[in-house]
C-alpha cells in the first residue's frame, strides 16, 4: 500500500514546448490559444443555438451536426484551458489523478468523434441510397440511441490502456514533454517495461481509427456510385455538396490525427514540432467544423441568418 499511495500522491510537471521556455513565447502562444479557444466555442455554440432555435432543423442530420459541435467543444475544453493556465500562470504541476483524467477524456472524446463521423457517413448513405426508407430508418429516436452508443463506445475504448497505465509504477522522471497529459508520453515515464502498454494502446487506437476510416470510405464509395446514377444534374450537385462537406470534415480530422501519429514515430522529429502537431490536432478540427458546415450547408446558413434577424 505504501507504494500505491506514493504513486497516487505523485505529481507530473508539464514542460510545454521544450524550445520555447521564455516568457515572450509563452505569452504569444497563450494569446493564440485563447483566441482559438474562443473561436471554437463561439463557432460551435452558434451551431447549437441555431439548431435549438430553429424547429425546421430538428432532423437526424442536424442532430448529428449538433452532436459533433458538442464533441468539438468538449474535445478542446479537455486540453486548452489547462494549457492556458500553464502558459499564462506557469501552473506546471498537475496531480496524478488530474493527469490521468485528462488523458482519459482526451482519448475518449477523440474516439467518440471517430465513431460519430462513422454514424454521419451511415446517415448520408441511407439518405442517398434509400431516400424513400430514410424517414422510417433514421428517426430522431433512432439517431439519439446511436449517438449514445458513439459516446459509450468512445469512453469504453481507452479504458484498457488507462487501467494498464494507472497500474504502472512511477518512481523517477515526472516531466511530461507536452502541453497536456498524453497517454503515450505519460506511460514512457514509468520505471518499468512498457512494451505491453504500447502494443495494446497502439492496437486499440489504430483499430478505432481504421474501422471508422474503412467504413466511411465504404459508405462514400457507395454514395458516389449511387449519386452518379441520379439523372438530374441538380440532384447530383445537391447530393455531392452535402457529402463533400462531410468528407472535408472527416479528412481534416483523420489527417491531423495521422500526422501526429507519424510525427511521434519519426526519428529526428524535434520535441517542439511534435507538441505543435499534437496541439494542432486538438484545435484544427473543432475550429474548422463550424465554418465548413455553415459555409457549405445552405439550410444552416439560411437558418442562422433568419435567427440573427429575428433577434
Amino acid at each position: 500500500t505504501m507504494h500505491r499511495h506514493s504513486t497516487l500522491s505523485r505529481t507530473f510537471i508539464v514542460v510545454g514546448f521544450p524550445g520555447f521556455q521564455d516568457h515572450e513565447s509563452k505569452l504569444l502562444f497563450s494569446v493564440i490559444f485563447l483566441i482559438v479557444y474562443l473561436l471554437i466555442c463561439l463557432g460551435n455554440l452558434s451551431i447549437l443555438a441555431t439548431f435549438f432555435l430553429d424547429e425546421s432543423l430538428h432532423k437526424p442530420m442536424y442532430v448529428l451536426i449538433s452532436t459533433l459541435a458538442v464533441l468539438d467543444i468538449t474535445y478542446s475544453s479537455v486540453t486548452i484551458p489547462r494549457m492556458l493556465t500553464f502558459l499564462m500562470f506557469d501552473a506546471r504541476v498537475i496531480s496524478f489523478v488530474a493527469c490521468f483524467a485528462q488523458l482519459f477524456l482526451f482519448h475518449a472524446v477523440g474516439s467518440s468523434q471517430s465513431l460519430l463521423l462513422m454514424l454521419m457517413a451511415y446517415d448520408r448513405l441511407v439518405a442517398i441510397c434509400n431516400p424513400l426508407l430514410y424517414p422510417t430508418i433514421m428517426t430522431n429516436r433512432v439517431i439519439l440511441k446511436q449517438i449514445t452508443w458513439c459516446w459509450l463506445g468512445g469512453f469504453i475504448t481507452p479504458l484498457i490502456p488507462l487501467i494498464l497505465a494507472v497500474r504502472l509504477p512511477f518512481c523517477g522522471p515526472n516531466k511530461v514533454m507536452h502541453l497536456f497529459c498524453d497517454l503515450g508520453l505519460v506511460v514512457r515515464l514509468a520505471c518499468t517495461d512498457i512494451s505491453i502498454n504500447s502494443i495494446v494502446t497502439l492496437t486499440i487506437g489504430l483499430s478505432v481509427m481504421f474501422i471508422a476510416l474503412a467504413y466511411i470510405l465504404y459508405s462514400y464509395t457507395r454514395i458516389i456510385i449511387s449519386v452518379l446514377k441520379i439523372a438530374s444534374s441538380e440532384g447530383r450537385s445537391k447530393a455531392f455538396s452535402t457529402c463533400g462537406t462531410h468528407l472535408v470534415v472527416i479528412f481534416v480530422f483523420i489527417f491531423t490525427a495521422a500526422g501526429v501519429y507519424i510525427s511521434y514515430r519519426m526519428p529526428g522529429t524535434s520535441e517542439d514540432m511534435r507538441v505543435i502537431a499534437a496541439v494542432l490536432q486538438t484545435i484544427i478540427s473543432p475550429l474548422l467544423n463550424p465554418f465548413i458546415y455553415c459555409l457549405r450547408n445552405k439550410e444552416i446558413r439560411d437558418s442562422f441568418v433568419k435567427i440573427s434577424f429575428i433577434q
